[in-house]
């Protein structure tokens, strides 16, 4: 991730692998309480996962059995952890498309964008078919959707002050579950979430 000449030529930084966090004041509701990994960010936008808004009702058998991956009867021979991967609404895009957030050990060549050390992104149904047949990633979680900015779109709403960030690592992407990820990352900023809500009337 380097560091680019914004127009103004003043030095910014591109938010790649970086953790999104909204601020209490988000006018967007989509948004609310969102944390967002980002995928991709150049001059010409970015591109973004939200990480903690759980997909209602959705299962990652049933979206396997779904797309015909896996017949109904072998659905119950999943492993167990294909049972147990995180199944997320990752933005308002293109919902009916699977983005799968991964580790490094499961790449394919022209489809697995690296992202950062510890974490991969893949868009293509083969790795759900590398999955289902258990020789997918060590971890891994499924968004449908992604949220999306256009040029200097992200830029403006940092700063107005609708997003604060932070690195992002494997820990968090993987290994917390959606309904904390918020309050873990603010964490990580230095902001305990209690006093940003009691302070989010007071800007």
């Amino acid at each position: 991730m380097g560091s680019h000449l914004s127009p103004y030529g003043t030095e910014s930084t591109y938010l790649d692998g970086q953790l999104l966090v909204a601020m209490p004041g988000m006018m967007d509701e989509r948004f609310a309480r969102a944390v967002i990994f980002i995928c991709a960010h150049s001059s010409e936008g970015a591109m973004g996962i939200i990480l903690n808004r759980p997909a209602a009702n959705v299962t990652m058998p049933d979206l396997l059995v779904q797309l015909e991956i896996v017949p109904e009867l072998e659905r119950i021979r999943l492993p167990q952890k294909v049972g147990n991967m995180q199944v997320l609404m990752g933005g308002p895009v293109e919902t009916s498309r699977g983005f799968v957030l991964h580790s490094p050990d499961f790449h394919l060549a022209q489809s697995t964008l690296p992202i950062d050390d510890g974490i991969c992104l893949t868009a293509t149904i083969d790795i759900l078919r590398a999955i289902a047949a258990g020789r997918g990633p060590e971890n891994a979680v499924l968004a449908l959707g992604y949220a999306g900015w256009g040029a200097g779109q992200l830029e403006m709403e940092m700063q107005a002050n609708g997003w604060l960030n932070t690195p992002a690592d494997a820990e968090i992407v993987f290994n917390t579950a959606a309904d904390v990820r918020y309050e873990m990352a603010l964490r990580r900023i230095g902001i305990e979430p209690a006093m940003l809500s009691m302070e989010a009337g007071h800007a």
